[in-house]
């Protein structure tokens, strides 16, 4: 688990204050869903949705009970909300220096906030497979604390990796509809482009709680 924070949270001017700001956003986000809704649903708002994630200013002491670390994993996947069942969000951990293989997200959408330290993207043409060579970069850029980035497969592949060399990095993710949980996705060769299908690991913990037989990709 990540390190006690001493920051204190404090509910936003207006909100109810029986929610801690976090807990707000999740409902927030899950209002914004609806009760049967993804994000490729014509009445969401995918631009509201990066809208809430931004305005929601991260305190370690909110989400720290959800943010569990392993230090011989890349990066650690902590299942936060179901949401409306079309949906995960997730908190991922880090490791200094680590990152994901280059994927896709099963054609889905992902919304992505930094809530401590700053992660890089890095984006990529999908692979010509007449062709086999290493993808093509087209875009990178790095996140610090506070940014929000959306990805979907109409943009390409990425990866997201950890430039700090001694601290660990947290984010949030929406995933709608959450197709790698259910189906799986693809993990792309950094030679050749060639893609592999996978089951998506399982969650390091769900809702705070340690998985067991938990194990992160």
């Amino acid at each position: 688990m990540m390190s006690s924070s001493k920051d204190s949270c404090t509910a936003a001017q207006g909100q109810p204050p029986t929610l801690a700001p976090f807990q707000r956003l999740l409902a927030d986000l899950r209002d914004v869903l609806g009760p049967t809704s993804g994000i490729d649903s014509e009445e969401v708002d995918e631009v509201k949705l990066q809208e809430l994630m931004r305005n929601y200013k991260s305190c370690e002491a909110d989400w720290e009970q959800f943010a569990l670390a392993d230090s011989a994993s890349n990066y650690t996947r902590n299942l936060v909300d179901q949401g409306n069942g079309k949906s995960n969000i997730l908190i991922l951990v880090w490791n200094p220096s680590k990152g994901s293989p280059i994927h896709d997200h099963a054609n889905a959408h992902c919304i992505m906030k930094v809530l401590k330290g700053s992660l890089k993207e890095t984006r990529y043409k999908w692979p010509d497979h007449s062709n086999p060579g290493p993808p093509e970069v087209t875009h990178e850029q790095t996140f610090g604390q506070e940014e929000v980035t959306y990805m979907s497969d109409k943009l390409g592949l990425h990866t997201i990796s950890n430039p700090d060399p001694s601290n660990l990095a947290v984010s949030l993710h929406l995933y709608t509809p959450p197709n790698a949980a259910n189906f799986g996705f693809c993990i792309y060769s950094r030679e050749s482009g060639k893609a592999t299908l996978i089951k998506q690991g399982q969650n390091y913990s769900e809702f705070g709680k340690r998985v067991k037989t938990a194990a992160s990709l």
